[in-house]
């Protein structure tokens, strides 16, 4: 009788033992564990971390971080860390936190417009993925990888289309960069091919070209019409004479990328660069800057004209006066400098 009630009482003992087991576990992987009001919040979680930082960038979401510490042991999570972006949805518990944390990593869009250069683009990428501005311009600038795909020091700018494209926020500097090529591989399908081939230019001059276009008007329905001018110059044998060139040549002389340009005065034309094209015939050696899709679509479909000659129009601020003649063109261009003059802009 008496081992009796010694089993009953280990039995109930057991239960008891057995029942909180139950519910510590119940509690540390299905009960709701955030603590914020949105409807879900982001963690972005670096490569070769550890769980400490992660709890730490946790934290503030979490009701209980003890409970998800527990569960992300249990799961094996703690020695198995992902890097990335999650979203983590209110009203999670510690068993879908995991679960997410573990095999969820979002995607993030990434944007870039028309930057000058390649310090100007990794500091805009590094904004929005995990690698840093550094190893961005290493990676742009590698050597070997220039080489390889058919890019120079001059040229390299033309791999990089303006535009959204969807990463990883964990993607590293090299990644991003393989996956631009592959990008720009696909733009210049056959057809761009096609057309750039009509124009007797290559994809890597159709951009150099573009690029000079974006930086004379920044309204799209005109580039058509200015790339149909330098076309006519460039078929003709005649100096392209595009004012961004030189300012180009100016910034990439002093090495300052950040000062601003509103004139170029006649001293700055004969500057000997082979980006000025007062002075040197045909193409500058590479893009002046990333021209965006606009601009070299407008390279490759150009309007049909017999223009030659184009300045600000100062009675439709942002557009420009043609001319086909340079006589028609010295008048149009009377109009424009006496306005300059009057808004006394030196430089």
């Amino acid at each position: 009788m008496y081992i009796k009630k010694i089993i009953l009482a280990f039995a109930v003992i057991g239960l008891f033992v057995g029942g909180y087991y139950v519910y510590k576990v119940y509690n540390a992987f299905f009960i709701p564990n955030t603590s914020f009001n949105n409807t879900e919040a982001f963690v972005y979680i670096p490569s070769n971390t550890n769980f400490e930082t992660v709890k730490t960038l946790l934290e503030p979401l979490l009701k209980d971080v003890s409970s998800f510490e527990a569960a992300a042991k249990r799961k094996g999570y703690t020695s198995n860390l992902k890097a990335g972006k999650f979203a983590i949805k209110r009203g999670m518990n510690n068993n879908e936190l995991v679960n997410t944390l573990r095999s969820r990593n979002i995607p993030i869009t990434l944007a870039f417009n028309n930057q000058e250069t390649l310090e100007d683009l990794a500091g805009r990428v590094a904004s929005q993925i995990e690698a840093d501005s550094v190893s961005l311009v290493k990676a742009f600038n590698d050597e070997d990888f220039l080489k390889e795909n058919g890019f120079d020091e001059q040229t390299k700018l033309a791999m990089y289309i303006p535009n959204s494209y969807e990463f990883f926020w964990n993607t590293t500097a090299a990644e991003f960069r393989d996956k631009m090529l592959k990008e720009y591989q696909r733009f210049w399908n056959d057809t761009r091919v096609s057309k750039a081939n009509s124009l007797g230019l290559t994809p890597i001059e159709v951009t150099t070209l573009a690029s000079v276009v974006h930086k004379e008007t920044a309204k799209v329905d005109e580039r058509p019409r200015v790339a149909g001018v330098y076309l006519n110059r460039l078929r003709d044998g005649m100096l392209l004479q595009a004012d961004p060139t030189v300012i180009y040549a100016l910034k990439l002389e002093t090495g300052d990328f950040n000062q601003i340009i509103k004139r170029v005065l006649y001293k700055d034309l004969v500057l000997d660069s082979p980006y000025n094209t007062y002075k040197y015939g045909g193409l500058p050696p590479g893009p002046i800057a990333m021209p965006d899709i606009t601009a070299i679509d407008a390279v490759l479909s150009p309007e049909k004209h017999d223009y030659f000659y184009f300045v600000a129009n100062v009675e439709n601020f942002g557009y420009h006066k043609f001319a086909k003649t340079l006589a028609q063109h010295n008048r149009n261009k009377e109009q424009y400098v006496r306005w300059i003059n009057l808004q006394n802009i030196k430089r």
